[in-house]
């Protein structure tokens, strides 16, 4: 399986303006338009194990989220999960794609889930199936980490600059319960430096504003599941502190007919502690 360093990845990007903003973007490979969008702290580097073997079946396209990665980090600017949701959608508009299929983690998840809703709004149908990844996708069901509770708090500001390596080690470990799929030292290092990158630590505290936009649009975001015109399935790594085995439990009483394949040993980042397993899951359900 093909893996890309942080600089690998860079070079291989290209970027578009957006909102007066550069965003890093890739697009690669031929067939059927799939969109990756990443979660939050980290980047579209998320999927890169995934990337060569996605781009042999599929147009794979995916970008950094304006504060995100390589993407510009303004700190005059109203972060928002509408935003990202434009943001994507003029990605799209400007590389000429009209249907597309999508496979969303965290963050990307209430993305994808706006998305959905604007499908239902405009009773369009250009989302052909919609693949989840581990996510808040119910307000109640989220179990904020320490470090997100005190971005979200009144001295978050404070917190985001108080940013360092070994806090964000100390944080990020707790989604990985299973140390065998924790992220190897090198690449805590490179998500870390992603997230540094431009001095995106000290815009945390704006972006983490996505969790009471998912307790006030929780109504929109779970009816756009709920009749979603399209495919659904959630592949969730269980042993998720944040959205493991109880969101799961969630996602069956609330979304009819679910599709859902937990995965056993795995944390929060399954595209990155369990590739082959989500990879063949993905392709199992592309071919349904």
């Amino acid at each position: 399986m093909m893996t890309y360093s942080i600089d690998q990845w860079h070079k291989k990007g290209k970027l578009f303006t957006y909102n007066g903003h550069k965003i890093f973007y890739q697009s690669e490979g031929s067939g059927t338009p799939l969109v990756l969008l990443h979660g939050f702290p980290t980047s579209s580097w998320d999927w890169h194990k995934l990337w060569d073997t996605l781009t042999q079946t599929y147009r794979v396209i995916t970008l950094d989220f304006i504060g995100f990665g390589f993407s510009d980090k303004p700190k005059n600017y109203i972060y928002s999960i509408k935003d990202q949701a434009n943001l994507v959608e003029q990605l799209l508009f400007n590389l000429q794609i009209d249907h597309y299929h999508l496979l969303a983690h965290d963050y990307g998840d209430t993305v994808a889930q706006e998305l959905l809703a604007r499908q239902l709004d405009r009773q369009e149908n250009k989302i052909h199936s919609c693949c989840l990844l581990n996510g808040g996708l119910f307000p109640e069901t989220h179990r904020a980490t320490r470090t997100q509770k005190l971005l979200l708090s009144w001295f978050g500001a404070l917190v985001a600059k108080m940013s360092s390596y070994k806090r964000f080690v100390n944080s990020f470990s707790i989604l990985f319960p299973n140390h065998q799929t924790r992220p190897s030292d090198d690449e805590m290092r490179n998500l870390y430096n992603l997230i540094k990158y431009n001095k995106g630590h000290e815009i945390t505290h704006l972006l983490i504003r996505y969790i009471i936009e998912r307790r006030q649009n929780r109504t929109r975001w779970l009816t756009a599941l709920q009749n979603a015109k399209c495919p659904l399935r959630l592949l969730d790594g269980l042993d998720d502190p944040v959205s493991g085995v109880h969101m799961v439990a969630r996602y069956k009483e609330l979304i009819p007919n679910p599709d859902v394949i937990g995965i056993s040993d795995c944390g929060h980042y399954p595209q990155m502690e369990a590739p082959e397993k989500i990879l063949a899951y993905y392709v199992q359900f592309r071919n349904k």
